[in-house]
C-alpha cells in the first residue's frame, strides 16, 4: 500500500491545484468554496536518482517507485464541526491516513476569495487546528460512551481505558492535540490509531505562495515556516498554481523555468522528502530476475522479515534470510554476480535492520 498523506485546508487555499500538480488527477479548481465534493485522490511516483541509477544499469522492462497517495477532501471552516460548510463530513476520508498536509494560502489574489476575509497563515492555522479537535473530541466521547456502557458489565476491564479517555478529552477540551497524550506510552499510542484521530496524527505544513514571492516565499510563508520550526515538523514553500502549470510542460523545460525563479526541485519532491522525513522512512530496492527494479517505502529499524513482507506476505512468513548489498556498491560493481564476487554481498538474518539503499534478495520457503 502507499504512502498516504491527507491535505487539510481551508477553502480557497489551493489544495486542488496541488494535487492536480502532483498527480495530474484533474480535480475540479474554481475561485470559490467547497470546488472539492468527494474527496480526490491522486498516486503519484517518489523521485529517486539511486532507482534511476539502478534502471540504467540493469534496464529492466519495468520500474517501479515508490508511491505517495494524496487525499485532498473538501475545505474546512470555522464551525465545521458543528456542521458548517462541507469539511467535516468528509473528514473521515482522511481518517485513515499516515500523515496530514497543512496547506495555508500564503498568496494575496483580489479574484479568489478568503473565507476569513483576509490572509492572515496563524489565524488560517488556529482555525484548522480547532476543528481538528473538536472532531477528535466527538470521536473520543463516542468511544468513551461506548466503554463505559461495556463497564457496567465488567468495570474492572475497563477502568484503565475509561481513565485514558478521560484524560484525553480533557486535554482536547481545553485545545491540545492528542499527539502530546499519544506521546506519554504504547497503549496511548495504540488507542490513538485505533481511533484514527486526527491531531495525533505527523503532520508537514505546506505555504503556498504565489510567483512572484519564489523561493522563500515573503513574509507570509515565513510566518507557517516559524510554526513548522517551533513544533519540529517539516514545512514546504512553493506555489501551487505554478507546479500545476509547469505538470504540463516537458520535464526539461520545467527544470529550467523552475532554475530561473531560483526553485532547484519540484514540489512532489520537495513534499516526497518531507512526507519521508516526518514519518522517518527509508527506501530499499529489489531486483527481480533482472526484469524489475523496485523500490519499497519502510519505517526506520524495520527488520529483514518485515521488510520482505512488503514484496510479499509469503516471504516473511518463510524468511530464511535477507542477501543485500548497497546501491552504491552494486552500482560500482556493476552487477550482482560481479558485487557477490568481490565480496560486497551480505547475508543477513531476521535481526537486521534494513538500511536506507541497501538493495535486497530475500530467500524464503513458499
Amino acid at each position: 500500500m502507499a504512502l498516504q498523506i491527507g491535505i487539510v485546508g481551508l477553502p480557497n487555499v489551493g489544495k486542488s491545484s496541488l494535487l492536480n500538480a502532483l498527480a495530474e488527477a484533474g480535480a475540479a479548481v474554481a475561485a470559490y468554496p467547497f470546488t472539492t465534493i468527494e474527496p480526490n485522490r491522486g498516486v503519484v511516483p517518489v523521485p529517486d536518482p539511486r532507482l534511476d541509477a539502478l534502471a540504467a544499469s540493469v534496464r529492466p522492462e519495468p520500474v517501479t517507485p515508490a508511491t505517495v497517495e494524496f487525499v485532498d477532501i473538501a475545505g474546512l471552516v470555522r464551525g465545521a464541526h458543528r456542521g458548517e460548510g462541507l469539511g467535516n463530513q468528509f473528514l473521515g476520508h482522511i481518517r485513515p491516513v499516515d500523515a496530514v498536509a497543512i496547506v495555508c494560502r500564503c498568496f494575496t489574489d483580489p479574484d479568489v476569495a478568503h473565507v476569513e476575509g483576509e490572509v492572515d497563515p496563524r489565524r488560517d492555522l488556529e482555525v484548522l487546528d480547532l476543528e481538528l479537535i473538536l472532531a477528535d473530541l466527538e470521536v473520543v466521547e463516542r468511544r468513551l460512551e461506548k466503554v463505559r456502557s461495556a463497564a457496567k458489565a465488567r468495570p474492572r476491564d475497563y477502568a484503565a481505558e475509561i481513565g485514558r479517555l478521560e484524560e484525553l478529552r480533557d486535554r482536547l477540551q481545553s485545545g491540545e492535540r492528542a499527539s502530546a497524550w499519544a506521546a506519554q506510552g504504547e497503549k496511548e499510542a495504540a488507542l490513538a490509531r485505533e481511533m484514527s484521530l486526527l491531531t495525533a496524527k505527523r503532520r508537514l505544513y505546506v505555504a503556498n505562495v504565489g510567483e512572484e514571492a519564489l523561493p522563500d516565499g515573503g513574509p507570509l510563508a515565513a510566518e507557517v515556516v516559524a510554526v513548522a520550526e517551533e513544533e519540529g515538523v517539516p514545512a514546504v514553500v512553493l506555489c501551487a498554481q505554478l507546479e500545476a502549470d509547469l505538470s504540463e510542460w516537458p520535464p526539461d523545460e520545467a527544470a529550467a523555468y523552475r532554475a530561473d525563479v531560483g526553485v532547484s526541485r519540484s514540489g512532489l519532491e520537495a513534499l516526497a522528502q518531507a512526507g519521508y522525513a516526518v514519518l522517518d522512512l527509508i527506501t530499499f530496492f529489489t531486483i527481480t530476475g533482472g526484469r524489475e527494479v523496485r523500490a519499497w517505502a519502510i519505517p526506520r529499524g524495520t527488520r529483514a522479515p518485515q521488510a520482505a513482507g512488503k514484496v510479499h506476505s509469503q516471504m516473511e512468513k518463510g524468511f530464511i534470510r535477507a542477501e543485500v548489498v548497497a546501491c552504491e556498491q552494486l552500482l560500482a560493481a556493476s552487477s550482482w554476480h560481479a558485487a557477490r564476487e568481490q565480496g560486497l554481498l551480505r547475508i543477513e538474518g531476521r535481526d537486521y535492520e534494513v538500511q536506507d539503499g541497501d538493495v535486497c534478495l530475500f530467500r524464503f520457503s513458499p
